[in-house]
């Protein structure tokens, strides 16, 4: 790897096309999961992030034949973890603590967009909301998750 740069810095870039191809940051982005489903960051700021996807419930759909839950999960795990990972020191990693989401509708086919930001920041624990709307501006779901920092030993190897 070339170039190291802080997280922020290297998301931003890669939002607005300017980060080089040598470039990399402490943590892994995209994420292999994000790779797989698609996912996109789209905005990017000091402690939140919005992530966009398409979904279809032709490839994302459950027994309904809409778009599974889980996936609305992973959505909002993956906007809330971008936050923090915005949020952190170089030598810091963190992990999740809980995640809760209600579904409000259902999603056939859209341009999914999840929205998190800080509730309350702690040096240690800070909690997230998510928003998830579709591309009619509907809101689909609403999740809330909690974040722990980890530091010195508890981080080696994460």
């Amino acid at each position: 790897m070339g170039i190291r740069l802080p997280t922020l810095e290297y998301l931003r870039r890669q939002i607005d096309g300017s980060l080089p191809a040598e470039a990399g940051t402490e943590m892994q982005y995209p994420t292999a999961i994000s790779r797989l489903l698609g996912f996109r960051v789209t905005a990017i700021d000091a402690g939140t992030a919005r992530l966009e996807m398409d979904a279809d419930a032709a490839i994302h759909g459950n027994q309904q034949g809409t778009v599974h839950g889980g996936l609305l999960s992973e959505l909002a795990d993956a906007a809330i973890g971008t936050a923090h990972s915005t949020a952190i020191e170089a030598d810091e990693t963190f992990t999740s603590i809980d995640l809760r989401i209600s579904f409000f509708r259902p999603v056939w086919k859209s341009v999914l967009t999840a929205t998190a930001w800080p509730v309350q920041r702690g040096r240690t624990v800070t909690h997230y909301q998510c928003e998830i709307v579709r591309d009619d501006g509907k809101l689909v779901a609403l999740a809330a998750g909690t974040v722990m920092t980890l530091r010195g030993e508890a981080a080696s190897g994460r």
